[in-house]
């Protein structure tokens, strides 16, 4: 297990008890490499199922997007010219 690249991905995802079948499994052959994916695969859809579910609350509400984005450009480019004029009293080039 230690040289699979899933290995590590149980490592993050998976429980004790997950692990060791693992461990137990690939040393001894005892599962393949789909068995040892599939609890791998199940915890990464169980964590992206509230992200996808946001998803889909915002592609149904594309008004709140837009304005979420302009609200966010607005703020950026104030903080922008903020940067933008310090650089230019820095650098003498205040007019």
């Amino acid at each position: 297990p230690d040289k699979c690249p899933v290995w590590q991905f149980h490592k993050i995802y998976s429980d004790d008890s997950t692990k060791s079948w693992v461990e137990k499994g690939c040393r001894s052959a005892g599962i393949g490499c789909v068995d040892c994916k599939r609890p791998v695969i199940e915890a990464i859809n169980r964590e992206l199922a509230p992200i996808q579910e946001s998803i889909k609350e915002y592609q149904a509400d594309l008004g709140s997007v837009k304005r979420i984005v302009a609200e966010g450009s607005e703020q950026a480019r104030e903080e922008a010219n903020k940067t933008i004029n310090d650089v230019r009293e820095a650098m003498g080039l205040d007019y």
